[in-house]
């Protein structure tokens, strides 16, 4: 099982900040989580600079994903 946590916007256009996927065996990547999940929530799929983490630490969509890892989809985000 696979943990999928959504925050700010994606969150709201989604309309849940989690999920417990099974981890597809076409999904070895970060980037082939997102195109899959992208299926069900298009905003992952045109959100412009979406930022990624697994398990806690930040990375790039090329990461390897595994069975009981834990991601974060970001959105851009600005503040002052």
């Amino acid at each position: 099982m696979l943990k999928v946590l959504y925050f700010a916007s994606l969150r709201e256009a989604i309309g849940t900040g989690a999920e417990t996927i099974e981890l597809p065996a076409a999904c070895a990547t970060l980037g082939a989580l997102r195109d899959f999940l992208g299926a069900r929530h298009a905003m992952l799929l045109t959100a412009k600079n979406l930022r990624a983490a697994v398990n806690q630490q930040m990375c790039g969509m090329e990461v390897a994903v595994a069975d009981g890892d834990e991601v974060a989809f970001f959105p851009p985000v600005t503040g002052g």
